[in-house]
Parts: structure tokens; C-alpha cells; sequence
């Protein structure tokens, strides 16, 4: 089934699936039961997840005002992004040992209680410490974006990372749109709330849907762990494309990070809700997505790596040379469209290095992207604190600058 034919009916995809074919490695093969049915529902699980590490962003104003701590509520976001990469680093590489589907839908509901748990929380300490929690249970999303490119078959790999990716995109950007909707007119707690039922429901449609067995390694977890190093010597790529995408992610999060006070200064007069309408704007890049995977099946993905460097680049020129509100929003849709584009063309090469550890290696890729969120959120509210917009542009245009000059070396280099 192609994804531009209906998705199948209820009853089609409640029926018994055939278990994905293996190879002699252990590596999930091509499911002809990978329709669009169950590429949407991939793409709305991973959305679903990621969007937990995102809620906090445009929240952080009323989280202050709240808590009274600046210093500590600064530090929401970056305690959630390290709990993603540590989970990344501690949890993903389980898929390539066991079930997917039941570590799928059981992380689910461990990222429902950990999300009841920052809604509980009274003081800013014990909210940064169920953020860790809250990041390292999202990384559910990171189990289900590999195990898509499995059951793809290879001619379409490509288009089937790129779609469940705009998935994943809509939950990064619309999650602070609602989040801002709800904290201005609710508050910041029960936005966590409502995480909890959303987390439940989406860990029933994945015990629903996805396939029940698939072929996994005969290796211990120390020995997937230890074999994480190994993939890093042995995969120039994996390497190449790890800091790449980190160095874009770190300045994808600089802009995120500081937008919610950015806005909130006279000149703007603009508070939580506006910052999270900004992830309306940003959603046009989840056309990148689909766009760029196709690309990448065709003409391969080296070209649109580089071309997503150079924009997102580029946004941060309109950043700081633009000081107004369009400047803003223009600048958003081409950060966001820059930084999917190279995403999604990094991946396609990385998952195609060793099939049977495609896991690992996105524990690997994943764990460097957000160690360099992280690294990009923490040095966002130091440029903040030390020079305003105008070093928070010089920040995020350094990264960026960073990321191309690394892209183009490597392309050299092969030459």
C-alpha cells in the first residue's frame, strides 16, 4: 500500500499480522503489513512522546512567576533534554534485544507516570528532577522511528522515516502551542495532566497495531551497551552525521529555549500563548520531511544535509538582522524546514549502515543530537542573561556555522 491510498479500515487492522521477516543476523525485514494505517499511527505515537521535553518551553514564564526561582526554572529544559539523552543512551538499544511492541507501549505508560509525577511536584528541585524522568521515558519516540525504518521496505525507507519524522516534528513545534494555550488559561500543572491520558492512550493503539514478534540479537545489554563504542570507531558516517546533527540541534534549541522571553520584552508585550503560536508557524518545515526522504531515495542524502545547514544558517541572519515579528516568523519556518531536512537525511544514511543494529546506531545519533539540545538550551540562557537577542543570534548562528563547515569537510574529504 502506498501512502496516498486510504488508510486501511478498523476491522483490516485489527486483524492477526504476520511477524516482520528476519534475516540471519537478527535484523527486522520489509512487513507487507506496513501500510499507511500504521505509518500514521507511528507518526502520532512518536509526535505524542517527543512532545512531552517540549512543554515546558513556552511555560517557563509562567513557571517563574509560579515558583519565584529564575536561576532554577532556567534549568527545566535542559534537565528534560539530558533525561532524553540519557534515556536514549540507557533505553533504546533494549529494541534491538527484545519485543519492540511491548517496550513500546510499556515506556508509554512509564512516560504517563512520569508526567503525573512534574504535575506533582512542589518546589523547582523535585520538578527538575521528574524532568529528567519525564525526557528519559520520551524517548519512547526514538524506538518507534527505527522500527519503522525496519518494516519499510527499502525502496521506501526514505518516504517512511520522512513521514513518521513529520510526525515527530508536529509533536516538537504543536506541543508548545498547546502547552502555551494551557498554561495561559489553565496553568503549567495541568498541562502535564493532560500528558497522562494521551501517554495511555497512544501505548494501547501501539499494543494495538504493531506487529507482535520481530528477530532480535542473541547479545546481553552490557554487551549492546559496549557495542555502542564500537559502532562509533567503526562507522566514519555515524560519526559525521552524530555531530552534524548536534551542532544543528544545539542552534535548533537556542531559538526555542529563549523565544518565550524573548517575547515577553516591551517591544513585544507577548507572553506564553504566543510563544507557543509559533509552533504553528514552524509546522510548515514538517513539509521538509516527506520532501527531503524522497530526495534522499533518489539522489541520495549528502546534498540535502548540506543545503539544511546552510538554512538553518541562514534564519539566524534573519534573526538578528530582523528585529521585528515577521523577521520572527519567517525565521522560524526556515530554521525548522532547515533543520528536518538534514535530520531526516542524516538518518537516512545512519540507519542504512548495519540493519541489525539500526537501535544502537540511533542511540548513538540520538544521544549526540540532544546532548547538543541540551548543550545549545544551557548556553542559550547564558547568552540571554549576558547580551540579549542580539548574543543569543551570534549563539545560534555559530552553531549552525559549525554544523555546515563539519558537513562540507566530510563531502571534501570523500572527494
Amino acid at each position: 500500500m502506498s501512502v496516498s491510498e486510504p488508510a486501511p479500515r478498523i476491522a483490516e487492522a485489527s486483524r492477526p499480522k504476520p511477524p516482520p521477516k528476519t534475516d540471519s543476523s537478527g535484523a527486522v525485514g520489509p512487513d507487507p503489513a506496513m501500510g499507511a494505517g500504521l505509518t500514521l499511527a507511528m507518526a502520532a505515537a512518536a509526535g505524542i512522546s517527543v512532545a512531552n521535553i517540549y512543554y515546558n518551553q513556552p511555560m517557563l514564564g509562567v513557571i517563574e512567576r509560579d515558583l519565584g526561582s529564575p536561576s532554577l526554572t532556567g534549568m527545566i529544559p535542559t534537565a528534560t533534554q539530558l533525561g532524553y539523552a540519557v534515556g536514549l543512551f540507557l533505553l533504546v538499544p533494549l529494541g534491538d534485544l527484545t519485543d519492540r511492541r511491548r517496550l513500546i507501549a510499556g515506556q508509554f505508560v512509564l512516560l504517563a507516570i512520569a508526567a503525573a509525577l512534574v504535575a506533582l511536584a512542589p518546589s523547582a528541585w523535585l520538578i527538575i528532577a521528574a524532568s529528567l524522568a519525564l525526557g528519559a521515558c520520551a524517548t519512547v519516540a526514538q524506538r518507534v522511528v527505527p522500527f519503522a525504518a525496519a518494516l519499510a521496505a527499502p525502496e521506501r525507507r526514505g518516504k517512511t522515516i520522512g513521514l513518521v519524522m513529520s510526525g515527530l516534528l508536529c509533536g516538537i513545534l504543536l506541543s508548545r502551542t498547546v502547552a502555551g494555550f494551557v498554561a495561559g488559561h489553565l496553568g503549567w500543572r495541568e498541562m502535564f495532566w493532560l500528558s497522562v491520558p494521551v501517554a495511555l492512550a497512544a501505548a494501547a493503539l501501539m499494543a494495538w497495531l504493531l506487529p507482535r514478534h520481530h528477530g532480535h540479537l542473541d547479545l546481553s545489554y552490557g554487551a549492546a551497551l559496549k557495542s555502542l563504542a564500537s559502532l562509533w570507531r567503526q562507522q566514519p558516517d555515524l560519526r559525521r552525521g552524530t555531530a552534524v546533527q548536534a551542532a544543528l540541534f544545539a542552534s535548533f534549541s537556542v531559538f526555542w529555549t529563549v523565544l518565550a522571553l524573548h517575547l515577553q520584552e516591551p517591544h513585544f508585550g507577548l507572553g506564553a500563548q504566543a510563544a507557543g503560536l509559533f509552533g504553528l508557524v514552524g509546522v510548515v518545515g514538517v513539509l521538509a520531511a516527506p520532501i527531503s526522504g524522497r530526495i534522499a531515495d533518489r539522489s541520495g542524502p549528502g546534498p540535502v544535509i548540506a543545503v539544511g545547514a546552510a538554512l538553518v544558517l541562514v534564519s539566524w541572519v534573519v534573526f538578528g538582522l530582523w528585529g521585528s515579528l515577521a523577521g520572527l516568523l519567517i525565521g522560524v519556518v526556515v530554521l525548522d524546514f532547515g533543520l528536518q531536512s538534514a535530520l531526516i537525511s542524516n538518518q537516512h544514511i545512519v540507519y542504512a549502515l548495519v540493519p541489525e543494529a539500526r537501535n544502537r546506531l540511533n542511540t548513538v545519533f540520538m544521544t549526540g543530537m540532544f546532548i547538543g539540545g541540551s548543550i545549545g538550551s544551557a548556553g542559550a540562557a547564558f547568552a540571554w542573561a549576558h547580551g540579549g537577542w542580539t548574543v543569543v543570534s551570534l549563539y545560534g548562528g555559530a552553531l549552525a556555522a559549525i554544523a555546515l563547515l563539519l558537513e562540507l569537510t566530510a563531502r571534501w574529504s570523500r572527494r
